[in-house]
């Protein structure tokens, strides 16, 4: 089997910029630029894409988490702001999150809604943004707190990869027309997995599987032996962080891909790689007992380096901008103190080339922040 060429489906990775770009100071608003509606839903994540193919960012939004609420687009009118919004599909369900890509070959994103102790389902847009339940990720009803839609197989499809608290995660191959196969598990039939990244971190060209775990339970790099058998992993961080969201890049410029977590209770850490799939000891940024929820990783100001975007619950939201190590940063804060901001996400929406940040609230308003030259309000 020749290595795949595969296909993340990562904003984050569409939207580093090249090395030598000048750097520039930037700064986000406390109150949101863009609000997405008026509504206080219990909003876990976003997600930027271009649902109506007319060459903007919409945004897909997820609701509910534990308790049934209806998930929603929002249409970009072409100039960053979002005039028109309508349900994602009839349905109130139990969402963590509402990843989108051409799931059936046809040009056009269609979105994958991820439920907590209900179907994950699937949805198939008419490619005007229009979209309709198509039927379900597989039988299995269970404690889905994310999916991810990457090429594993190296055939041109976008597979679909679930991730469980508390129960087997899985692994769904496209089978083509929006088609999905049935479930391969992969971990342990009790993992609390809370989200995952798909990146190659051991550079033998099979992309492998990075999770963040949480109970107690040691975050792992789960390696693709080429035949997607993940049956070898390695852990990484203290072994009982209780890590919300991973993401992965390479963070120090050395050719390696690091692996950067959030946690709960405790500081952040980036995890620098050394290109075998083994991982050095973490270091820390950010709050030394922070409630980290989420993160992303963007060239924010230009400079050629990734920076780190992560929501915080009930503190500000921060970007923390490289210096081009991956050790140090320096913290630009943003969004409400009181926030509980459980997603965040990152897209140019209104089209100046910097990408704004997009935040999910539960029991608050959703909203974009725009990036700005600092001190210009």
């Amino acid at each position: 089997m020749k290595p795949p060429v595969f296909t993340i489906l990562s904003l984050a990775s569409m939207l580093f910029w090249a090395p030598g770009a000048l750097a520039q100071s930037r700064s986000f608003s406390e109150a949101p630029d863009i609000l997405l509606g008026l509504k206080e839903d219990r909003s876990p994540s976003l997600t930027f894409v271009d649902v109506e193919d007319d060459g903007d960012l919409d945004v897909l939004v997820a609701n509910g988490r534990h308790w049934p609420q209806g998930n929603e687009v929002f249409l970009n009118n072409g100039r960053g702001r979002f005039t028109i919004g309508y349900p994602l599909g009839e349905e109130l369900s139990t969402s963590y999150a509402v990843p989108a890509g051409d799931l059936d070959g046809d040009g056009d994103p269609d979105v994958v809604v991820a439920n907590d102790l209900a179907p994950n389902m699937i949805y198939l847009n008419n490619g005007s943004g229009r979209f309709s339940l198509a039927g379900a990720l597989g039988p299995e009803v269970e404690s889905t707190r994310g999916v991810v839609l990457a090429d594993l197989n190296g055939d041109g499809l976008l597979d679909a990869l679930v991730t469980n608290r508390g129960m087997e995660n899985g692994i769904y191959l496209n089978q083509g027309g929006g088609g999905f196969s049935e479930k391969r598990g992969f971990g342990t039939s009790d993992d609390s997995t809370i989200s995952l990244a798909v990146a190659d971190v051991n550079r033998d060209g099979y992309p492998d599987l990075v999770l963040a775990n949480r109970d107690g339970q040691a975050n792992a790099v789960y390696m693709n032996d080429s035949t997607l058998g993940f049956d070898r992993s390695r852990p990484f961080g203290t072994g009982s962080d209780e890590t919300r969201d991973v993401a992965v890049a390479d963070m120090d410029g050395d050719g390696h891909l690091d692996v950067v977590a959030v946690n709960i209770g405790e500081a952040n850490g980036v995890y620098f790689g050394d290109g075998t799939g083994r991982f050095a000891a973490g270091s820390p940024f950010g709050e030394p007992d922070g409630q980290s929820y989420s993160v992303v990783i963007a060239d924010l100001d230009k400079d050629g380096d990734p920076d780190i975007v992560v929501g915080n619950v009930r503190s500000q939201n921060a970007v923390y901008f490289n210096d081009g190590t991956g050790r140090t940063f320096t913290a630009a804060r943003f969004g409400g103190a009181a926030d509980v901001s459980y997603g965040v996400a990152v897209g140019d929406v209104n089209g100046d080339g910097f990408p704004d940040i997009g935040v999910a609230n539960s029991d608050g308003l959703n909203g974009i922040h725009l990036n700005r030259p600092s001190g210009d309000r």
